[in-house]
């Protein structure tokens, strides 16, 4: 995980695992995972050299060779150059559907809904599908409340923003699979 997903998991009010999403105890730290990261050794993608996971972040930093690998994925499944981010519609901060109230992150969304409109049976526009380019803006949910707890635990954009070909929301699906499938078993 990059330092900013993690910040995401970790955030004061309720922590949760990166991985399951189940609920972390402030303070107690993962020694037995710490001494794994230190022990295990992995090669990298780019240069073959040989390292402990604890120094990978930093190397695939500075590696130009790593650099290159990760670039090659991207265009093997990019269709067009990849856009700007100005191209895109915003996809951080969303309006109530039920109140108008704005400027909401994903999960203050979710916690806003919960705290004042969990008994509203109104049908709505989810706010954060809709800001998706798949996403249907005239699409009103039938229960909303169990589309936001089911569909969005975590935000799309936390995950794309681990992998630069999940940022490119024009890119083929099918292209995509087929060149991670294809990766991960030369990766082995």
């Amino acid at each position: 995980f990059c330092t900013p997903c993690l910040q995401e998991c970790l955030k004061p009010k309720k922590p949760v695992c990166g991985v399951c999403r189940s609920t972390l105890s402030a303070g107690s730290r993962a020694l037995d995972l710490e001494k794994q990261i230190e022990t295990t050794e992995t090669t990298c993608n780019g240069c073959n050299k040989k390292m402990f996971l604890s120094k990978m972040r930093s190397h695939a930093a500075s590696c130009s060779k790593y650099q290159n690998y990760i670039m090659e994925g991207v265009k093997a499944v990019t269709k067009e150059p990849l856009h700007s981010t100005r191209s895109f519609p915003n996809r951080f901060t969303f309006p109530c559907p039920y109140c108008s109230e704005k400027n909401f992150d994903q999960e203050g969304l979710v916690e806003h809904c919960k705290a004042l409109h969990s008994m509203d049976a109104k049908q709505v526009v989810c706010p954060i599908c809709a800001s998706m380019p798949w996403g249907d803006p005239n699409y009103r949910s039938a229960n909303f409340m169990e589309h936001l707890q089911r569909r969005h635990r975590f935000s799309y954009d936390t995950f794309a923003s681990l992998c630069p070909v999940l940022q490119d929301y024009d890119a083929d699906e099918d292209d995509m699979m087929a060149q991670v499938l294809m990766r991960s078993l030369r990766d082995k």
